[in-house]
C-alpha cells in the first residue's frame, strides 16, 4: 500500500539525524503504547536493533489490560511496563540502561519513539529537571542535543518516528491519539470502525452507549446525545461525538484495553475505500 500522507519533513530530518549518531550511541530506548505494542512501534526499530542493543518501554501500562500486558511481557525481550505520569516502573528502566554503561564513561542512549506514546515523559523523567544540556561530544555531530544525569549521556532525538503507512495500524494509532484522525478519513470515520472493533471482540463494555442490535452509525449517535454534540433540530454532529469518543478512549477514561495480540495480529483487519471510509474486512 502507497504511504498515507502523514510524513512531517521535521520527521524526515530527525531520522538522518538519528541515523548519524547511531554509531556513537550504547543503546536505543524505545517507547511503545502497552495498548498496542505493535502498532505503536518504531518503523526504524528492525535497522535499530541490527546496530545497537535495543530496550523497550510500554508506557501507559495503567491504561492496558494487566492479563494481556503480562502476555506482552512474557514475548518481548529487554521490556519493561511504565506509568511514566507516576513514575512506576522507571527505577527498573534506568538499572536496565546501566547495565550498558562502560567503565570509562557515561552510557550513550536515545529515546525515539513515535508521536504521542510517551517518549518525551520518559526522556524528561531520565535527564532530570535540574540537568541542563552538555557541551560538544568529541566526535559526534554537534546538531543534536545532548543530556548528562546519573550515569547517562541522553541524546534527545529530534520529531520522528513515522507511524507506519498501513491503513489498519493509522486506524489503531487514531484511536490512541498517535496519529491524526484526517488520515483514515476524520474523527467520524475513526471512531466508527472503533465502534465496530469493540463489538466484534467482545469489549462492548468500553462503549459509553447501549449496543445490543445496534449499528455502528446507530450507537454513535448515541455516544453523541451522551456527550453532548448536538446541533440545530436535535440532530448529532457526528464529527464531534467521534472526536470525543476518541478522545474518552484514548484518555482510559473508558475503562483498560489491549488492542492485539504479540503474535502480531488485531482481531480484525481494515482497508480504506476510494472514498476515505474505513471498512473492516
Amino acid at each position: 500500500m502507497p504511504r498515507t500522507v502523514w510524513y512531517p519533513g521535521h520527521m524526515a530530518k530527525g531520522t538522518r539525524k538519528l541515523n548519524e549518531i547511531v554509531s556513537k550511541l550504547d543503546l536505543i530506548v524505545e517507547v511503545r503504547d502497552a495498548r498496542a505494542p505493535a502498532s505503536t512501534s518504531s518503523p526504524l526499530i528492525k535497522y535499530l536493533a541490527k546496530v545497537k542493543p535495543v530496550i523497550h518501554v510500554l508506557s501507559r501500562k495503567d491504561l492496558a489490560d494487566s492479563q494481556k500486558l503480562k502476555i506482552w511481557l512474557d514475548s518481548l525481550k529487554h521490556t519493561y511496563a511504565a506509568d511514566l505520569r507516576k513514575r512506576e516502573g522507571l527505577p527498573a528502566v534506568k538499572k536496565s540502561i546501566l547495565k550498558f554503561k562502560p567503565s570509562h564513561r557515561e552510557v550513550r542512549l536515545a529515546v525515539v519513539g513515535i508521536p504521542n506514546v510517551g517518549k518525551s515523559l520518559l526522556l524528561n523523567s531520565l535527564i532530570g529537571k535540574a540537568n541542563a544540556g552538555v557541551g560538544n561530544i568529541p566526535g559526534i555531530t554537534k546538531s543534536v542535543s545532548w543530556y548528562k544525569n546519573e550515569g547517562m549521556l541522553i541524546v534527545d532525538s529530534p520529531g520522528i518516528l513515522d507511524p507506519h503507512a498501513e491503513a489498519g495500524a493509522h486506524l489503531i494509532l487514531s484511536w490512541l491519539g498517535c496519529a491524526k484522525a484526517e488520515v483514515v478519513g476524520g474523527y467520524e470515520n475513526a471512531a466508527l470502525a472503533l465502534i465496530k472493533f469493540l463489538c466484534a471482540n467482545g469489549m462492548t463494555d468500553l462503549i459509553p452507549a447501549e449496543t445490543e442490535n445496534e449499528e455502528a452509525g446507530t450507537i454513535l449517535e448515541n455516544i453523541g446525545k451522551k456527550f453532548g454534540c448536538l446541533i440545530s433540530g436535535g440532530r448529532v454532529n457526528l464529527e464531534l461525538a467521534g472526536q470525543k469518543f476518541l478522545d474518552a478512549f484514548s484518555s482510559g477514561r473508558l475503562g483498560a484495553v489491549c488492542l492485539e495480540t504479540p503474535d502480531g495480529q488485531r482481531a480484525l483487519d481494515f482497508d480504506i475505500n476510494d472514498h476515505g471510509a474505513a471498512s473492516v474486512v
